[in-house]
């Protein structure tokens, strides 16, 4: 199966369901979090939300499962079987699974798509095995966890960047998702007010290859969304570039001063197939 979902994917916290109408209402897809953003003590309150808002017999659930991730706890935890008891009873289908280290815990979710969630060490080191299983659908990185299993402190500097760790870690899970054709998303931006700081990741997670991009706040979606989203000038140019290169025939030609070959004409083609995010 081929993840669909994206370019904004929204984390909503499981045991606020009343939130759940407006993080669909504002992202591409929901993540429903039943894992970090749910406190140990309301984790089964929690499972009975999902649940409740299945609705009555015959009715649709309220959340879309084709937009709906559910993030469950990890592997090998009473909390992982928890939750996956309280899926057995739901349409939700795409799970992304917390702290995601080896391709063996994902034979438990044999009948999920999953979004395997690489976030620590050992998770980073072995993303090609993970992103090789085949119901792994898309692989997702995670800064804080990720400093946090090397005993680190932070996973950026005082200017806002990533450490050199960090940016490893990206791109070591992009390769592996990427090499096996799967999605890849990138990490959340914890620092909500900085939109404008939020709008350059995006924009360089985009131009790099991540499919999509997680988010933590309704108002990152519409950031992400846009960065996603080339310009009226960029879908010009990469249209006209391949007008040329069809009429040119050739596996490498000049247009505008430039050496044009295939990979260029697949960045041109990438920027079409993104010109479709915009509303």
């Amino acid at each position: 199966m081929t993840f669909v979902m994206g370019p904004a994917l929204l984390f909503c916290p499981a045991d606020r369901p009343e939130r759940f109408p407006k993080a669909a209402q504002r992202a591409d897809a929901v993540i429903v979090d039943l894992e970090d953003a749910v406190a140990p003590a309301d984790k089964q309150r929690a499972r009975g939300a999902i649940l409740a808002q299945l609705g009555a017999a015959g009715d649709g659930p309220e959340l879309d499962p084709s937009r709906t991730i559910i993030r469950i706890n990890p592997a090998g935890t009473d909390e992982f079987e928890k939750d996956l008891h309280c899926l057995a009873h739901t349409p939700y289908r795409t799970v992304m699974l917390a702290k995601t280290e080896s391709a063996a815990q994902l034979e438990a979710l044999a009948d999920y798509h999953v979004i395997a969630l690489c976030e620590t060490a050992v998770g980073v080191l072995n993303a090609p095995a993970i992103a090789a299983a085949p119901n792994v659908v898309a692989l997702m990185w995670g800064a804080e966890d990720l400093l946090a299993s090397l005993s680190g402190t932070s996973s950026r500097t005082d200017d806002g960047g990533y450490r050199a760790v960090a940016l490893h870690a990206r791109s070591a899970v992009l390769l592996a998702a990427r090499a096996f054709g799967k999605e890849a998303v990138d990490a959340v931006y914890v620092n909500i007010p900085d939109l404008d700081g939020l709008a350059l990741e995006a924009a360089d997670a985009a131009a790099s290859g991540f499919g999509s991009k997680a988010c933590i706040h309704p108002t990152q979606a519409a950031v992400v969304r846009g960065a996603y989203a080339p310009s009226e000038a960029d879908v010009a140019a990469a249209t006209e570039l391949l007008q040329v290169a069809a009429v040119a025939g050739s596996g490498v030609f000049q247009h505008g001063g430039k050496m044009i070959d295939g990979p260029i004409l697949k960045h041109a083609e990438a920027t079409i197939r993104r010109a479709g995010i915009r509303s």
